[in-house]
């Protein structure tokens, strides 16, 4: 059987930021893996992560400065969230979290994921749709009806220009949706996608929200800075500033390029909003709403 290949580990130099976090800030993606030899790894995963433990990004948050933090379970552990319930239960006031689960799942694991911090659900659609521009919407709106009680949400890996119908295919769900890196298409694609026009005015709507993460995702500008991430975030920011949260993405699997430090993906941050009142907005109180933190 051949074995997923290893991607970049993170960059360890521990900087701090050049501009502070406000108090109660949060860290709204983050990844927890490892070590192998106490959570496996699922069989079919496509690539292997060096080992990304929680005593490290704990270190790597208080050089930031960030004081809490949303925890997501990675595509490498399928629907075995044991990792991220582990980690999740080694600070209950600090984190909150995003599991992997199928429509199938009862009314006792929801209210027992509850109440250890789960407040969403996380579905991959850029690799379980059927076909580009089709949504799986059925089995979506099974999973959002249940989970709808709780005030969770569901988060969707998808390429967003994929899909040019997501603002009707949405109109009326259960639950908020939460979309990552900045809509997750390529800045080549420029705003005016019909796609990504749909997502901003779900966030119009207080139906969707978006992540500030992982410019490098979706850049075509090579390393920092990023430049062309510049035009999306600013436009995602003049739409709808009270459905942002930001991100660190760490430990920023399957970067393909030079390997950025956490200090300058703040600092890119801080300098696509430059208003204090709405870094306050974007990092604590947006997500005290969507994550329930008290």
């Amino acid at each position: 059987m051949s074995v997923a290949p290893y991607c970049q580990p993170p960059d360890q130099a521990l900087r701090e930021p050049l501009c502070s976090f406000p108090a109660g800030s949060v860290d709204c993606h983050a990844h927890i893996c490892g070590p192998d030899r106490l959570f496996p790894y699922s069989s079919n995963r496509i690539y292997t992560p060096h080992d990304a433990l929680l005593p490290d990004y704990e270190s790597l948050l208080n050089c930031l400065g960030v004081d809490r933090s949303v925890l997501v379970q990675p595509s490498i552990y399928g629907e075995d969230n044991s990792l991220l319930i582990h980690a999740l239960r080694k600070n209950p006031q600090k984190f909150r979290g995003v599991a992997v689960v199928n429509e199938a799942i009862s009314e006792n694991e929801i209210e027992n994921f509850h109440g250890i911090g789960i407040r969403g659900i996380r579905c991959n659609i850029v690799d379980l749709a059927d076909a580009k521009g089709v949504l799986p919407l059925a089995n979506l709106k099974k999973l959002a009806d249940k989970i709808a009680p709780w005030g969770w949400h569901i988060e969707l890996l998808m390429h967003v220009n994929e899909f040019p119908d997501i603002a009707r295919s949405f109109q009326n769900f259960p639950v908020p949706i939460v979309l990552g890196h900045l809509g997750y298409q390529s800045c080549a694609l420029g705003v005016n996608t019909r796609g990504f026009q749909g997502l901003l005015a779900l966030m119009r709507e207080e139906r969707a929200w978006v992540k500030f993460t992982a410019p490098y995702r979706i850049s075509n500008a090579g390393d920092m800075p990023y430049g062309d991430v510049q035009l999306f975030a600013q436009t995602i920011l003049e739409n709808s500033p009270n459905q942002i949260v930001w991100g660190t993405d760490w430990p920023h699997v399957m970067v393909k390029g030079t390997m950025p430090n956490d200090a300058d993906l703040s600092d890119l941050f801080f300098s696509w909003v430059a208003d204090e009142s709405s870094r306050k907005l974007i990092l604590v109180k947006n997500p005290e709403r969507l994550y329930g933190f008290p």
